[in-house]
């Protein structure tokens, strides 16, 4: 919990909202953030690296939300976008197209078209296939595209295996043993210049040794290329700062700005990180109501109405996120307003899950809790990733995005109707 959520009175709040009105207004399954939130961590790393030029392009795929977007655009963000619908949606929340830097391994001809048609700072490029495509699409269009090379340095991240990007076998960036020569192609490409180096190796990293080892074998690669004329214009060292979900101790963003700048020392070149989990994952929860309790032979059920496919992350990666009470009640004393009567409120241990027909629908195992049917739970950490990866397994509509703002509070996304779901749907006769 950070200082944007916090009980009082025994009440959980949002800034200066309860978040039990939030429910009642906007119903549940909700996102909920804080907008002083993602404006302090913003301003944290900002600050953090203000003696070195730099860029924070925020990671769209984090949570692209527009409000969450234009939000960042006014204080000054770029954006790491993964797709021609992220770019769209940057411009849409008035980002600038000459802060966006393109990533991925599958960019498509019409998205790379889009994107030299937009503007863009630079395309981090991710293979060799890529670099022909890329400069065939330029040279038809009459442009020079901006390039770097997502560089795989084969530093281990330390973290979930589907979330580690920086080793041999992943499908991301190019081979650091074959960097070189694909800096030299791209160098003598008629379209194509060459502006800068990428490396990203993972999401939730909790130490800072990993970013270190690979930026430093990054470095090792931008002088060999400087001593055959190549000089580049920007380091760009990704994202993946980790955040305190459970027991977690990552590095404060202080602690990484701190180890990166000294690796950069005495050089001038700009600057890009591509921070996304750390700016908005503890910005947001997911608010869910009980539905029911059910007591099992081995194990006890607190049945909610959210789902694994409103909060994905635990079924895909196990992940851990606390899960507390909205009112909190002290043990054995009788509250009123449940779904089923008057009852006590009795702490016990129970497997947090949802109504989707998936053993693997759940939101946490082994929690204590008191509550009875109707309470409101609240999912903490769930401002990255969460609504992101969302979908409409079982025919359930999109939860309500809901963004807070002091005393206010401002709905950013409406709940989806059933309506919406079919509406491209056909039926054949």
């Amino acid at each position: 919990m950070n200082d944007h959520f916090r009980y009082r009175q025994d009440e959980l709040y949002a800034e200066q909202v309860p978040l039990g009105l939030i429910a009642r207004r906007f119903g549940t399954p909700c996102y909920v953030y804080s907008r002083a939130a993602l404006e302090s961590a913003f301003h944290e790393f900002d600050q953090a690296l203000a003696a070195h030029e730099h860029l924070l392009c925020y990671a769209v795929k984090a949570n692209p939300n527009l409000a969450i977007l234009n939000l960042f655009a006014r204080l000054g963000a770029g954006f790491d976008i993964v797709s021609g619908g992220e770019l769209q949606r940057v411009l849409a929340a008035g980002g600038a197209a000459e802060k966006v830097v393109f990533s991925g391994v599958g960019k498509r001809e019409d998205e790379m078209r889009q994107a030299l048609e937009a503007g863009i700072l630079c395309f981090n490029v991710e293979s060799a296939a890529e670099l022909d495509r890329l400069n065939q699409v330029a040279g038809g269009l009459g442009q020079i595209a901006p390039v770097s090379l997502r560089v795989n340095p084969d530093v281990d991240a330390k973290t979930h295996p589907y979330i580690s990007t920086g080793l041999k076998q992943s499908k991301f960036g190019v081979a650091y043993s074959e960097a070189l020569a694909l800096y030299r192609k791209a160098a003598g490409m008629a379209h194509l210049r060459v502006t800068g180096i990428d490396c990203h190796i993972g999401s939730q990293l909790t130490e800072v040794g990993p970013f270190i080892a690979a930026a430093e074998k990054v470095l090792a690669l931008v002088d060999r290329l400087a001593a055959e004329g190549i000089a580049l214009e920007h380091f760009d060292f990704g994202g993946g700062l980790g955040i305190c979900y459970d027991d977690e101790t990552p590095p404060s963003i202080a602690e990484y700005a701190r180890a990166l700048l000294h690796a950069l020392s005495g050089r001038s070149e700009k600057l890009i990180v591509e921070p996304g989990r750390v700016l908005v994952g503890n910005a947001g929860v997911l608010l869910t109501r009980v539905e029911y309790l059910k007591q099992g032979e081995e194990k006890n059920f607190a049945i909610v109405d959210a789902a694994m496919n409103d909060l994905m992350r635990p079924a895909l990666y196990e992940a851990y996120h606390q899960i507390l009470p909205v009112q909190l009640a002290h043990p054995l004393q009788p509250v009123p307003g449940g779904r089923g009567g008057e009852r006590d409120k009795q702490s016990l241990i129970f497997e947090v899950v949802g109504p989707v027909c998936e053993s693997g629908d759940f939101l946490g195992h082994a929690r204590e809790l008191g509550v009875v049917a109707g309470d409101v739970l609240a999912v903490m950490s769930a401002g990255a990733y969460g609504m992101s990866m969302s979908s409409n397994y079982n025919t359930r509509p999109r939860a309500a995005e809901v963004m807070v703002d002091g005393e206010q509070t401002h709905l950013i996304r409406e709940r989806e109707t059933l309506e919406q779901l079919y509406a491209t749907e056909k039926i054949i006769t």
